[in-house]
């Protein structure tokens, strides 16, 4: 996840519930810029959460701690140690904080959180899309919903700038194979991530929007910046219902 907290992620919530203290038991790097963290809490129990939901990890930046989200990347069920997924971005200090962790360390943080969150599948054809770490919550959302009773189609939409961005690939391929409901449809390729988004925007227009009248689908949504909301008017624009698209801007 980036460092931008987005606005439904406000710090006072994060003072409600108890610290919880994780140590460092695992470090992957994705790609050279992008890192995942595998952590599993000393003493007190993780709390309940569901796939898409964040934690609020306390950071000591000059002199004082502040509070940034990271969302769960792995799924409830994959109990502890539990996954955190993130990327470095100009002027981001609370990444290269984290990046600066090293096995054995021991970091505070508060949560879950999130209304960005899926307990069950919708009973209809599923579509999640994402952009680069905006996968992070997207990914145990796809693994609960191919877990669930119903088998309607569900399509994974994931776009990066460059194909090591592509997080996750060899999984969703596997579940690909495993699951014939599941479309797994990756794009990398352009200068920036913003980019990647437009090409998902334009790929949404084709496939959901232009191609046919059926408005019966749902959706959900993650990513950097004004394109989320882009995506969300017009899907919401197009006659999908308000309540089917669900979204997070980070």
């Amino acid at each position: 996840m980036s460092d931008a907290a987005p606005p439904s992620r406000p710090a006072a919530a994060a003072r409600t519930r108890p610290t919880i203290r994780a140590r460092v038991v695992r470090i992957f790097d994705h790609a050279d810029d992008t890192r995942s963290l595998f952590l599993a809490p000393t003493a007190a129990a993780m709390p309940r959460y569901l796939p898409g939901m964040f934690i609020s990890i306390a950071i000591a930046l000059g002199g004082e701690t502040r509070v940034r989200p990271y969302t769960i990347a792995s799924s409830p069920e994959d109990g502890t140690p539990f996954e955190i997924c993130f990327n470095r971005v100009p002027g981001g200090a609370g990444a290269a904080w984290l990046f600066a962790r090293a096995l054995g360390d021991e970091i505070e943080f508060t949560g879950p959180f999130g209304a960005f969150a899926l307990e069950r599948a919708p009973a209809a054809e599923t579509i999640f899309i994402a952009e680069g770490t905006a996968i992070a919550p997207i990914r145990p959302m796809v693994r609960r919903a191919l877990a669930g009773a119903h088998r309607n189609a569900i399509t994974l939409l994931y776009g990066a700038d460059r194909a090591a961005h592509i997080l996750y690939r060899a999984e969703f391929e596997q579940l690909a194979t495993e699951h014939a409901q599941f479309h797994f449809v990756p794009s990398a390729g352009g200068p920036d991530a913003d980019a990647a988004y437009v090409r998902l925007i334009d790929e949404a227009r084709r496939r959901w929007v232009a191609g046919d009248a059926d408005r019966s689908r749902h959706f959900y949504l993650c990513g950097v910046g004004p394109r989320v909301l882009e995506l969300r008017d017009l899907l919401r624009g197009a006659g999908y219902e308000r309540r089917a698209v669900h979204y997070e801007q980070w």
